[in-house]
Formats: C-alpha cells, structure tokens, sequence
C-alpha cells in the first residue's frame, strides 16, 4: 500500500507542472485519474518528435514528452464545455480528495467547475491551481509558460557565459525547471492541505504561480541582491560565492570541481602539484579566493589540461575532494551509480510492449514508491472509471458516447 493509497486525485491539467505533481501523488499510492479533451487530449501528447517506438521500430502516437509526467495515471476523456461533461467532471469532484487545474485564472468559472462551484460539492476537496502569475496581482490574466517565465523571473540574468566571454548572453535551463519545481511546490502544498484537513475537516483552495516559484528557487543569489542591494552577473559555471567551484579543461575533456572548504582547497593544490597556492595570501581563505578568482582560475586551468577526467576523478576522490565528469545522457544511463539505485527501468505498454521510465528519487522504508501502470492512452479508463467510481451503466456510458460528451 503506497503512502497515498487512500486519496484520490482529479487531474484537469495538461503539459507538465500540474501532470509533474500529478504523477508525484500517483507514484506514492494516489489514485490519479486524468481528465482529457476528447480526441486531443494533454497538448504534450502530440509534442513529439521523438516519439515512444513498437516493437517494429514504427512510431506509436504516444510523444517521449507526455510520457514523462503521466506514469501511474487513468486517463478519462470528458468534454466538460457540454453540460452532461460538466455534470460528470462534478460527481468525480464530490468523489475526489484533490482537483489539480491549470486553467488561466477563471477558466473554469464557466464551466461550474472552479473552487467556489466544487467546495459546494465536496467542502473537503482540496483545489490545487496553476498558473504562470497566480490568482492575483496585475499579470494575473497573462498566460505563463517555463521559457518566459525563466527570463521574467531572473534566472536567465544568472544562467550562460559571463559578459567577458566569447558567446555571453542569456541561457535558459536545459529541461523546463520552472515548471518542474512547480510541480514539486504544487505536490508538497498538496500534502501540506491534505495534513490540514486531518485535524479540520476541510479543503482548501492553492494559489500556486510559475513567477513566484522562479522567485523563491534564486535561493542564494537572491539573498546576494537582497543583501546588498547589487544584482549578481553571469558567471557561466562558475559559483558566486565559492572558488574553485566551476567546469575546468582536461587532456581529454573536461571535468567539475567542487571545493567547498579551505581543506578541500589544500588537497586539490597538492594533486594538482601546486601546494604553494594553498598558503598563497591571495588564496588562503574562501573569501580571498573569490575575491582573486581572476588570478586562480587561469592558474588552475593551465594545471588541469595534463591529466584526464579519469585521472582527476580517481586522484581527487582518493583524497575527498568533491568533483566529477560531464557526462552526456547515454553516460548517465550508463553510469555504475545510476543503474545500481535503478534510475531507469521498464513498464508494460500497451502499443509498445514496453516503455522506458525513469523512476522517482523517493525512497520511503515502509511505503515505497510503487509503479502500477505505464503513461495511459487517451481515454483508456473512460469506461472503467465511470462505472467503477460513479456507478455508471454500459447504458448510460454508451448515451454519453453518442453525444460525443465522451
């Protein structure tokens, strides 16, 4: 029994943050039933290429994209723009512990499916919105997506090379972070409601927005602003309050150094054969360092170009300094690490036998993580959930059928 086995989760959102804190709930044991357009579906579906391929190597119609956020989920498709959709969407809310949207801002007002509408319905429901500004404040209206939201929330004032190199400029995240850490916030603001409602009795409504968790995730670098009231500047791989703590060259590539402490410092300057930089007075303490890291960057880049990222690996870790490689995707699948906590592994599917997944980083000792069922088709448990859930008949589902609600 997953730690989530008795809760049950309305999922109207589609992309990624909301489906992203979706599958967190599924994947500890909540019963997550997805509710999707008729026909279309989440948008992500059709985000392809690359697409999951049968055991022919032909492309099913399921993209890579849409399966990384919907494991352990029943899709329903409902067309809640029809009265007896709406009228549905409802009784599985009366049913249901938590409803995840991301509409824009009273988009379901329309519908009767909005907060107000369902905690008349199910005063225990806890109503989980998304959306790219929140409930309130002047872009509330505005549509939200990762890539702007990236740039508007300050992380790509912090993220690509720095303005004295060749190439500067600003630099997205490479995956959609800010959608992804929404959908992390999102699932433990879930959880936190669902602890609530223990001791209350009562649903709540979440105001969760894109901007304000960008914000909140600047973490350091918005406490160096705040604290001094000077914007920080793109590093590239550099840290802006440690040194050494970037990317450096080797003979055949390149590797991370991580030095965290003036200990760590001396022992890297002695593998390095330098011992000298560690009682160097430009160089002494953490904070010299950054303060010359004009000086020492250039110096320990000319040593680290004569060994390979094997050998600094092997040498540093002997004596516990941290560092590692750069590794590409096909390394880090391959990787002893990765493959020994089971990072990625396979999942019946109906169109391709198999699917490729990558599991959850949680690892609870008395409630694992459990894997049910790969990513759904669309519409896969419209029948099933209806009857089995809102005690619909082959009758009465069939009706809906023809009126195209299904």
């Amino acid at each position: 029994m997953g730690a989530l086995s008795h809760i049950r989760v309305l999922d109207l959102s589609r992309v990624l943050a909301g489906p992203w804190a979706g599958q967190i709930l599924a994947d500890l044991g909540a019963e997550v039933i997805k509710v999707e357009r008729p026909g279309a579906g989440d948008d992500t579906r059709a985000w392809g290429p690359p697409f999951l391929q049968d055991a022919e190597g032909e492309n099913t119609s399921e993209a890579a994209y849409y399966l990384a956020a919907n494991r352990n989920k029943q899709s329903v498709t409902i067309d809640f723009t029809q009265s007896e959709g709406q009228a549905l969407v409802r009784e599985l809310a009366a049913r249901s512990d938590v409803l995840i949207e991301n509409f824009k801002v009273g988009g379901l007002a329309a519908y009767g499916l909005d907060y107000s509408s369902l905690k008349a319905v199910n005063p225990r429901l806890i109503y989980c919105s998304i959306t790219g500004f929140g409930q309130s404040g002047p872009y509330a209206k505005r549509a939200g997506y990762d890539f702007m939201i990236q740039g508007l929330g300050g992380l790509m004032s912090l993220t690509g090379r720095s303005e004295a190199e060749e190439g500067a400029g600003p630099v997205k995240v490479g995956v959609a972070l800010t959608d992804i850490l929404t959908g992390l916030y999102s699932s433990t603001a879930i959880l936190a409601a669902l602890a609530s409602r223990e001791q209350t009795g009562s649903g709540q409504h979440i105001d969760m927005a894109l901007l304000d968790v960008q914000v909140a995730c600047l973490a350091n670098q918005a406490m160096n602003y705040l604290t001094t009231g000077v914007a920080p500047r793109r590093l590239g791989n550099a840290h802006p309050n440690i040194v050494p703590y970037q990317d450096f060259p080797t003979a055949d590539g390149d590797f991370i150094l991580t030095v965290g402490n003036d200990g760590q410092f001396r022992k890297f300057a002695e593998v390095a054969g330098q011992p000298q930089w560690a009682d160097d007075p430009r160089f002494l303490t953490n904070k010299l360092r950054v303060a010359n890291r004009a000086e020492l960057i250039p110096l320990i880049r000319q040593a680290t170009v004569f060994k390979t990222t094997a050998q600094w690996v092997a040498e540093l870790e002997a004596v516990g300094v941290p560092c590692g490689p750069i590794n590409d995707l096909a390394q880090v699948f391959a990787d002893p690490q990765v493959l020994a906590r089971g990072l990625a592994f396979d999942l019946p599917h109906a169109l391709a036998g198999q699917v490729p997944m990558v599991a959850s980083p949680i690892r609870l000792s008395e409630t694992p993580v459990e894997y049910r069922r790969a990513p759904p088709l669309l519409g896969e448990h419209t029948e099933a959930v209806l009857r089995s859930v809102l005690g619909k008949s082959l009758e009465e589902i069939s009706v809906l059928r023809e009126a195209r609600v299904l």
